[in-house]
């Protein structure tokens, strides 16, 4: 199916442009008198462009600069010295670097300088004040949809129910991060004081969480079966619809419910049971509709799943389909080849032209075996899973081979006049490919999102290679309801009425890769399947940008083995196995509560005692 690989692309009214730098500009502005009320609200099409913008807001956050930093958990670490990196920043416990005041390379794709509405220029697509921006927008739509007159019953819903959603979705992206905040549901004019105290997590949840079913109730499932979307018939994929709605809506309760959410808002470290069965309805409906057909969205062949990930030679389609629920507008190929391809690969298959991000050997580990047990100890063997750590790449869960680089994998494929040395992965202990400062630190090398042709041999890199992220695609949303679904009713058993169990659920991501179900063992606990749950999590969403925030939300940020890093060394041995393998850990984070939540801008919780910082920062 064709995507869009720059712009939403519809005909109407664009609307203000702003370079806002802080939270307080957003907040606070003179009337928005640049806007014509005759112009940008008088009809369907030019509303439509008014909200288009919104579309903008959304950051790109695997390709905001040449390479990026998005992984912040314990999945990945970047060569040594890459200290301008928020991910190197994260590691070190100093979590102000996400702030462009603190950080003077541009503060990653959170915050950074430039005009952050510039519609050609990834490089400006900066999260906080981005999120700040479309609040405000969403607002000033929503006053003015009255005015909306020139238009049918059907595009009156579409306008209101994209503006409601990114009203809520800008919200719960920012509490994601900082946590309770105020919930701003109408433009804030400038001759009165700011005085909006903060609410508790679960307060802004909620706010949120009734303009995500409203929104539901007013979108389509798909926009191409709607008289309006006719316009763009084919080219719709990307806008907001009710899978979407019905999607966040589940993930902001059961992110409210999650242990950090909950201890912030009641004191308690444990799940609300209340939110989760309201996230599990949320997931259930949504995953009823793509099983019964009603939307395009279904899981991918596993044949298929890189084209989830990144499209090579297809024109820089945008890849995703038919998984991806919710991605950013695509802005810049290019991006790709200039510097995601050499993020991911070791340098001597550059020239040396390498920031290699690698994924840490502990977390290699938790791709488990294909019968669906997981790996206790690298080092040591198990006749229960069947590991050996002589042989330690044998019999791994499928999804290993697809993402993971490992020592004696083939990445030179043609004909190499002066790297034939390197046509196989040296990922051993004084491999070529082992580098602190220019390839792997760990033994291995993240494989999700590149081709074996990324080298400058077969010129991989310098074809049609496009990756691109998606915020939500469907797989997740099923692992999500599983966990709700586990924490409302109590037992892997457990599940909405009329819908499949939370571990079915987790079976359903498992057998689409080709692993065994999860093993009995495992079942007889919430507890027990928990800890399966957190490593399935681990494996299929693995470097997408999703870990940092699931250890957060899971109060393990602080805790061990989830503080680790570590590298597997060993030796090749002669027969081409694995010998004398060790696990040495590399960095161990020091982080303790107060790393739970970003600092807020002082420039910020400076406007007013209502708007204090987050604790400890």
């Amino acid at each position: 199916m064709k995507r869009i690989t720059k712009t939403i692309g519809w005909l109407g009214l664009a609307a203000m442009l702003f370079v806002l730098p802080s939270c307080s500009d957003y907040l606070d502005r003179e009337n928005q008198s640049t806007v014509s009320s005759t112009d940008a609200f008088k009809n369907f099409i030019n509303f439509q462009g008014f909200v288009e913008e919104l579309y903008y807001c959304i950051p790109e956050s695997s390709k905001f600069y040449w390479q990026n930093s998005f992984n912040w958990g314990e999945d990945e670490i970047i060569v040594a010295g890459a200290t301008w990196f928020y991910g190197y920043k994260i590691d070190n416990g100093d979590f102000w670097g996400w702030q462009r005041e603190n950080d003077g390379w541009g503060a990653g794709w959170m915050d950074g300088p430039g005009n952050t509405l510039d519609q050609t220029n990834r490089f400006n697509k900066r999260f906080w004040p981005l999120a700040w921006y479309g609040i405000r927008k969403a607002n000033m739509g929503l006053e003015n949809i009255e005015r909306l007159s020139d238009a049918t019953p059907e595009e009156k819903n579409l306008v209101k129910g994209q503006l409601l959603f990114f009203r809520a979705w800008f919200h719960f992206q920012l509490m994601t991060y900082f946590g309770g905040l105020p919930y701003i549901d109408k433009v804030l004019p400038a001759d009165q004081k700011l005085d909006l105290p903060r609410l508790t997590y679960q307060q802004t949840a909620l706010r949120a969480a009734e303009d995500f079913k409203a929104a539901a109730e007013l979108l389509p499932v798909n926009w191409d079966d709607t008289d309006a979307g006719k316009r763009t018939l084919g080219k719709n994929q990307l806008r907001i619809n009710k899978i979407m709605a019905y999607g966040y809506l589940g993930k902001n309760y059961l992110y409210a419910a999650s242990p950090l959410m909950n201890w912030s808002s009641t004191g308690s470290k444990t799940y609300d049971a209340d939110l989760s069965k309201k996230a599990a309805e949320a997931f259930a409906t949504l995953l009823q509709m793509s099983e019964s057909g009603k939307t395009h969205h279904k899981l991918a062949n596993f044949s298929e799943m890189s084209s989830v990930y990144y499209t090579l030679n297809q024109g820089m389609r945008v890849p995703g389909f038919p998984e991806a629920i919710m991605q950013s507008p695509a802005y810049d190929g290019g991006a790709t080849r200039w510097g995601l391809n050499e993020q991911y690969v070791a340098g001597v298959l550059f020239n040396g032209g390498s920031t290699c991000f690698s994924p840490t050997a502990n977390y290699v580990t938790y791709y488990g075996m294909a019968n669906g047990l997981p790996i206790r100890n690298a080092e040591q063997a198990d006749p229960e899973s069947g590991y050996d750590p002589t042989d330690p790449w044998k019999g791994r869960d499928p999804r290993f081979y697809k993402d993971i680089i490992y020592d004696g994998v083939k990445m030179i494929q043609g004909i190499s006049a002066t790297r034939e040395a390197h046509r196989y992965a040296n990922l051993f202990t004084k491999g070529s490919y082992r580098d602190e400062n220019n390839g792997s630190r760990t033994g291995y090398l993240n494989g999700k999102f590149i081709p074996r042709t990324t080298n400058y041999d077969d010129n991989g890199h310098n074809q049609s290679h496009f990756i691109h992220l998606s915020y939500m695609r469907l797989a997740d949303v099923y692992l999500m309801y599983a966990e709700a679904a586990l924490h409302a009713y109590g037992n892997p058993q457990g599940a909405y009425p009329g819908y499949i169990s939370a571990v079915e659920a987790v079976n359903k991501i498992r057998r689409r890769a080709g692993v065994a179900d999860v093993n009995a063992k495992f079942l007889g606990s919430k507890e027990a399947f928990m800890g399966e749950l957190i490593r399935e999590r681990a494996v299929e969403l693995s470097f997408e940008g999703h870990r940092f925030n699931d250890l957060r939300r899971w109060l393990l940020l602080t805790e061990r083995p989830y503080t680790l890093k570590t590298a597997h060394d060993f030796d090749r041995a002669p027969n081409g196995k694995v010998a004398n393998l060790k696990e040495r850990i590399i960095l161990e984070r020091r982080f303790n509560s107060k790393h739970y939540w970003l600092p807020l801008k002082v420039v910020d919780v400076s406007m007013y005692l209502a708007f204090p910082q987050n604790p400890g920062w």
